[in-house]
């Protein structure tokens, strides 16, 4: 425990409020006979605490964008997605607490349960520390790089198909070339081909990253300058 404060940069007055931030239900019934030992209760906290903190950061850092595009960009951040990859960066699975069947069927690496984590140790740090030592942690390691997440969140896809489409008869395809990891972490490779010829490649955890990460390499083969 003492190496996990380290890293995530904050020590607890009281460590049972991190420990209950990483024991899964799976570990709590079967130690304690009672799930509510679990981290479910901080998890519930800490989705609306990471909700609310990404919506007042995202009010100040863009002046100038809409609600629905607001909406949008906060749902992106705090989604499981999101979430698992700052678990993975701070290794939190290594910490987790799980049943038997839970640790045999892989659950330290599991999505849905990293990404809970996080934000049970949110809401710990909140109970512990309060709103401000909350909301550093959520800076510092959710609400990473926001403006250059924007900007490679954005619809190459289209932004592609427009481009092409200022010349007639131009068409545009997307090949998968293949998958690989499992099942819960996968990953996708494709190709965006112009009139049957490759333009450009790409690889994502869906075949939608991957598809727009091939866009934007086109764009920036084919219309330099326009990124």
């Amino acid at each position: 425990m003492r190496e996990l404060q380290k890293t995530i940069g904050y020590t607890f007055r009281d460590l049972s409020l991190l420990e209950t931030a990483l024991t899964h239900t799976s570990y709590a019934n079967e130690v304690y006979k009672d799930g509510l030992r679990s981290y479910e209760r901080l998890e519930f906290l800490g989705d609306s605490i990471l909700g609310f903190t990404a919506a007042d950061y995202l009010i100040g850092a863009f002046p100038d964008l809409h609600e629905g595009e607001l909406t949008k960009l906060r749902a992106e951040l705090v989604c499981e997605a999101s979430l698992a990859e700052t678990a993975k960066k701070l290794k939190l699975g290594e910490y987790l607490r799980l049943g038997k069947g839970e640790e045999a069927g892989g659950g330290r690496q599991r999505v849905s349960i990293i990404a809970d984590v996080v934000e049970a140790v949110i809401a710990a740090i909140y109970l512990d520390g309060g709103l401000s030592a909350a909301r550093r942690f959520i800076y510092d390691f959710v609400l990473v790089d926001v403006k250059a997440r924007v900007k490679l969140n954005a619809d190459y896809k289209t932004m592609l198909q427009e481009l092409v489409q200022q010349k007639k008869n131009q068409v545009l395809s997307y090949e998968l070339l293949g998958e690989s990891g499992p099942d819960h972490d996968k990953e996708f490779s494709v190709r965006v081909l112009l009139n049957g010829s490759p333009v450009g490649t790409g690889s994502g955890s869906s075949k939608k990253r991957a598809e727009q990460a091939a866009a934007r390499q086109a764009v920036e083969r084919l219309y330099p300058g326009t990124l």
